[in-house]
C-alpha cells in the first residue's frame, strides 16, 4: 500500500513539474498597424471598387472621385492665360519697336553732337534728339511696368491651374500601403468630402503580439530574440508560431484588466510586442502566449 501511495505521488509531482514546465511567460493579443485612408477631394464617388476582407497592394487604384468641375475650371483658367499671353506678346512687341527707334535716335544723336562740334548743327537740334531719347526711355519703362503685371498675373494663373492639377491627381483614390481592407467607411455615389474615412487598411502578413511581463521578467528579454508563440488551435491543443521581439516599453504601467487574476492586476509589468509572422490564423484581438 505504501509503494502504491508512493508511486502515486512521485507521479502527481512528475505531471506538476510538465505543467509548470508548459506556462507561458507573458500573456496578451494579437494586433496590426491600422491605418484610415481619408478622402483628399470633395465630390461623388463615381468609381470605388473595394469590400471588406479584399487584398491590395501599394499603389493600386481603389476608386475615383468626381472631377467635372474641377476640369472645367481648368479649361477656364487655361483659357484666361492664353488670353493673357496674347497680351504679353503684344506688349513685347511694343518693347521691341521702341528699342529700335531708340537705337536710330542714338546713333542720330551721334551724328548731330559731332556736327553742332564742328559748328554745322545748333544747339536746339542737339537738344531735341537727347529729348526724344529720354521720352523713348520712358515710354520703354512705362511698358515695362504694365509687363511686370502681366507676368504676376500669368504666374497666378500658372499656380491655380497646377493646384487644380493636384486635385484632379487627389481624386484618384490610390491604396498607399499593401494590406487588407478591414472596415470600409463609404459607398458608390455617395459624395465624399476631403478628410473623411473611405476604409480602414492593415498588411495582416504581419501580426504583433502585444503582452505584458513584470519587472523581474526584463532581465531575461531583448529586442530581437527569437521567442516561441502559442495560440489556442482548439479547447485541449495550441498551435506554435516562432516570433521575435521587437519592442519593449520604456516605462511600467498596472496590469491591463484583460489579466483576470486579481494579484496580477495590482502589479506594475512592462508592455512588449512579439514580430509574428502571420499564415492566416492569426486575427486582431486574437488572445495569444509568449514562452522566453
Amino acid at each position: 500500500m505504501k509503494l502504491i501511495l508512493m508511486i502515486i505521488c512521485i507521479c502527481l509531482l512528475l505531471t506538476a513539474c510538465n505543467s509548470g514546465d508548459d506556462l507561458s511567460d507573458a500573456y496578451g493579443n494579437f494586433e496590426a498597424t491600422e491605418i484610415t485612408i481619408s478622402a483628399e477631394a470633395t465630390g461623388k464617388l463615381v468609381q470605388f471598387n473595394i469590400e471588406e476582407g479584399m487584398t491590395f497592394k501599394a499603389g493600386d487604384i481603389i476608386g475615383v472621385i468626381d472631377t467635372t468641375q474641377l476640369y472645367l475650371k481648368k479649361e477656364q483658367l487655361e483659357a484666361s492665360k492664353k488670353a493673357i499671353s496674347t497680351k504679353f506678346s503684344s506688349v513685347i512687341a511694343q518693347i521691341n519697336v521702341l528699342k529700335e527707334q531708340k537705337n536710330n535716335a542714338e546713333k542720330d544723336m551721334k551724328r548731330i553732337e559731332a556736327m553742332f562740334n564742328s559748328k554745322a548743327a545748333t544747339q536746339k537740334q542737339f537738344d531735341d534728339i537727347i529729348g526724344s531719347i529720354s521720352v523713348i526711355n520712358k515710354q520703354i519703362n512705362q511698358i515695362e511696368t504694365q509687363n511686370g503685371s502681366i507676368i504676376n498675373e500669368l504666374k497666378s494663373l500658372e499656380a491655380q491651374i497646377l493646384q487644380i492639377e493636384d486635385m484632379i491627381r487627389k481624386s484618384v483614390i490610390i491604396n498607399p500601403v499593401g494590406g487588407t481592407v478591414l472596415n470600409k467607411y463609404a459607398e458608390l455615389y455617395e459624395i465624399a468630402v476631403a478628410g473623411k474615412p473611405l476604409y480602414k487598411i492593415a498588411d495582416i502578413s504581419t501580426m504583433y503580439l502585444k503582452a505584458y511581463i513584470s519587472g523581474d521578467q526584463l532581465g531575461k528579454i531583448k529586442i530581437g530574440q527569437q521567442v516561441k508563440i502559442s495560440i489556442d488551435k482548439d479547447k485541449k491543443e495550441l498551435k506554435s508560431f516562432h516570433g521575435s521581439i521587437s519592442w519593449i516599453s520604456s516605462s511600467s504601467e498596472f496590469t491591463p484588466k484583460i489579466i483576470q487574476t486579481k494579484d496580477e492586476r495590482v502589479n506594475m509589468v512592462y508592455a512588449i510586442k512579439v514580430k509574428v509572422k502571420n499564415d492566416g490564423q492569426l486575427k486582431i484581438g486574437m488572445p495569444g502566449e509568449v514562452k522566453f
